[in-house]
């Protein structure tokens, strides 16, 4: 099948400093992605391109009409009602009753009517994905969705996210600086470093997986000995 998603020589720069440089990119469909690097290595950049933020030069990138993007923060609006944010700009005529359905998808159907000052940071975040599934996208950019969580939490929404993939199976981009959160969800995790991907680790394990399976620490290690962790903590 055709790629659902193709960037080919992207660069973006700001001044002087080139942050993508003549960056390649293809995701398959239904393909579970997750995209490692260090801070300041462009996976921000990258994702804004993406998710349709900034605009790029005609035929540098081959975008799906149907993507959806989940923030590091839920982004809800404390005026509406958790339904209202889910179905908020839905162009459909039983809007509000694929939101609903959609909040039950991720646990929250008791929470529909309630208002987002009143969620845990858990919730929100739920409220989010379902924000981002109702559209049915073929391209899910998740930006770091986890990483205010609590640890516990977190590992609720690892499964939580696993299980919509599953159910739905968009093509998934995960930015994220959990190498563990990357070998557990994700087909093929990626490297950004310099701009350019310099690295990619086929993660063949079934699904689900399990915190703590041996396949997946070893991965593990491999990906921070090339972020150079294995470095800085031996030093």
């Amino acid at each position: 099948m055709s790629p659902v998603l193709e960037v080919h020589g992207l660069t973006r720069a700001f001044g002087r400093r080139v942050v993508l440089d003549r960056l390649e990119l293809s995701i398959a469909p239904g393909e579970f992605v997750a995209l490692l690097g260090r801070s300041g290595s462009g996976k921000s950049t990258l994702l804004r391109v993406l998710a349709g933020l900034d605009a790029v030069p005609a035929g540098v990138a081959r975008l799906p009409q149907r993507r959806a993007v989940v923030f590091q923060e839920p982004r809800l609006m404390p005026w509406k009602t958790v339904a209202q944010n889910v179905a908020l700009g839905l162009r459909r005529d039983d809007a509000e009753q694929a939101a609903r359905a959609a909040l039950a998808e991720v646990g929250l159907a008791a929470r529909a009517d309630a208002w987002p000052i009143t969620l845990s940071g858990g919730e929100a975040q739920r409220a989010a994905l379902a924000r981002a599934l109702v559209r049915q996208p073929e391209l899910l950019l998740l930006d770091e969705p986890f990483a205010a969580l609590d640890a516990l939490t977190r590992i609720r929404m690892h499964a939580l996210v696993g299980d919509l993939w599953r159910a739905h199976r968009p093509a998934i981009l995960l930015v994220t600086h959990d190498v563990r959160e990357a070998v557990l969800l994700a087909d093929r995790v990626l490297i950004l470093e310099s701009g350019q991907i310099t690295h990619q680790t086929a993660v063949s394990a079934a699904h689900p997986r399990r915190h703590g399976d041996l396949m997946l620490a070893a991965l593990e290690a491999g990906l921070l000995a090339r972020l150079g962790v294995e470095q800085a903590l031996t030093h």
